[in-house]
Formats: structure tokens, C-alpha cells, sequence
């Protein structure tokens, strides 16, 4: 009895916890979805008050942020690959004890998650590079994370050792063994650090802000700043069919929903991966 009601307890808790994360989506959800009216009377909760879908048809309508979206996807999965491939091959090599300087890279490595160069540097090597108002000012500064790589060089060293020696015994180099053996069989971290890079890609925003000076470059991040900073006015608010203008507080949400929908469709699909890249992370560094 005591058993089942401490249980019954645990499963309130959980339940409390697990709505007091929602409800904050739940309300931006609502309010999307809810009539001008309802919403500056602040009748608006967790449930849409008079349903419509004016915010929608509205941002449908003007177009920008779909251009923002499609630079954020363009952003996030071009960064993606090269971020994966740069994380694979510097991983790889430092996973091997018998990679010379190897302790001497890993520090140094170390090193920098511990002290950064800052903005002006930062700055000035893109513009010297050339690759300023270009993505690639926000690939290139984040193209390996020192934690991602920590995590997928230890990885690397907990696969067995049996799979590289026979490989190696028929002939396989380094290369081979890398793209034929290991790479099969690293799909879970590759999945995990794939929604890592892809997440904070999406999110970007202070790299964006810095670095980006064209409008039809900015990302979605970047766009909906705007939109919440902007007067009322300024917000696309028009005229809808019946409810009058549209609420900059009802175009905000549905804008914060459909800027939300892509990642909240993914992770489903890489949790159980994203759970193993953290296990993998904290039982050895």
C-alpha cells in the first residue's frame, strides 16, 4: 500500500512538472490560434478563445518569414554536414593512442573550452577571410565543438578493438577502416551529434546578428527578434475578413510555433540516440 502510494505520488509530481514545461507552448499555441478580441482582453490560457487562423494567413501572406525559414534550414543542414565530417575526422585520429603529439592536441584542444578568443578577434579573422555577410562566418567559427568531440572520440575508443585488427589485417588503411568499419557502426552518435549541431544551428543567433548584415540573409531567429521589437505597426498587422486587424501578440506566437514545428518534428525521430550521446558523454571523457 505504501508502495503503490508513493508511486501514485511520483506520477503526480511528474505529471505537475510536465505540464508547468507545457504550459508555456500551450498558450503560445492558444494565443496563435485565438481572436484578436480574446486576446488583448487576456481571456487566452492554454486553450484557444474564438478560433481562428488570421496570424497564420497573415504571415502565409507576407512571405518573409518563409525566406527567413528557408535561410535557417539552408543554415542548419549545410552546417550540419560539414560540422558531423569536420567532429568524424578530428575525432578519429585523436581516439588513437598512437597518433603522435596526441596528449599535446588534446590539451589544447581542452584548453579552448575553457578560454575563448573573443568577438573582436573573431571578427577580424572572418573579415580577413573574406567570409563576412556569408554563412560561412557562422559555420566556420562553430565548425567542431570541443564537447561533441570529446564525445565521439570516446566513442570511437570503445568500439572494439577485433573490428580495426581484422580490417587492418586484410589490406584496410586508416581511411578505409574509418569509412567501411567504424562509420557503419556509429550511426546512434553520428544521430546524437547530428541534432546537437542541428539545434544550435537553428537557434543561431548572436553569430547571425554579428556577422550578417544582408536582410534577405537573415535567419528566422534573427526575424522574429525583429518582429518582437517591432512597433505594432510594423508587425504585418492588416485587416482580416471579420475580427478586424490581427494582434502583434497573435503574429508573434504563430510565428514562434512554426518556427518551432521543424525541430519538434525531428527529435522524436533521434531522442533514443540523443539519450545514448549523453551517456556516452559523461561515463568517459
Amino acid at each position: 500500500m505504501v508502495i503503490r502510494f508513493g508511486r501514485a505520488m511520483l506520477y503526480l509530481l511528474l505529471a505537475l512538472i510536465a505540464f508547468t514545461t507545457l504550459f508555456p507552448f500551450l498558450n503560445v499555441l492558444a494565443s496563435s490560434l485565438s481572436s484578436s478580441r480574446a486576446i488583448v482582453s487576456g481571456e487566452v490560457t492554454i486553450f484557444p478563445v474564438e478560433f481562428n487562423w488570421d496570424a497564420y494567413a497573415n504571415l502565409l501572406r507576407d512571405g518573409q518569414l518563409f525566406r527567413a525559414m528557408k535561410n535557417t534550414a539552408i543554415i542548419t543542414g549545410v552546417g550540419v554536414v560539414l560540422q558531423i565530417t569536420a567532429t568524424t575526422l578530428a575525432a578519429y585520429p585523436l581516439s588513437k593512442r598512437r597518433l603522435q603529439g596526441r596528449g599535446i592536441m588534446l590539451a589544447l584542444i581542452l584548453f579552448t573550452m575553457l578560454f575563448g578568443g573573443g568577438l573582436i578577434p573573431l571578427f577580424l579573422v572572418l573579415k580577413a577571410l573574406h567570409t563576412l555577410d556569408t554563412y560561412w562566418a557562422i559555420w566556420l567559427p562553430g565548425l567542431i565543438s570541443t564537447y561533441n568531440l570529446f564525445v565521439m572520440k570516446t566513442f570511437f575508443e570503445e568500439l572494439p578493438i577485433e573490428l580495426e585488427e581484422s580490417a587492418s589485417m586484410d589490406g584496410a588503411g586508416d581511411i578505409t577502416v574509418l569509412l567501411r568499419v567504424c562509420l557503419p557502426v556509429s550511426k546512434a552518435i553520428i544521430a546524437a551529434l547530428s541534432l546537437f549541431y542541428a539545434v544550435g544551428l537553428w537557434n543561431t543567433y548572436s553569430s547571425a546578428l554579428f556577422f550578417l548584415t544582408s536582410s534577405d540573409k537573415m535567419p528566422l531567429v534573427i526575424m522574429l527578434y525583429q518582429m518582437i521589437q517591432s512597433p505594432a505597426e510594423t508587425l504585418l498587422a492588416v485587416d482580416s475578413s471579420d475580427t478586424g486587424v490581427v494582434q502583434p501578440e497573435a503574429l508573434k506566437a504563430a510565428a514562434i510555433i512554426i518556427a518551432m514545428l521543424p525541430i519538434l518534428c525531428v527529435y522524436p525521430f533521434v531522442q533514443r540516440h540523443f539519450v545514448k550521446g549523453m551517456l556516452i558523454g559523461s561515463v568517459k571523457g
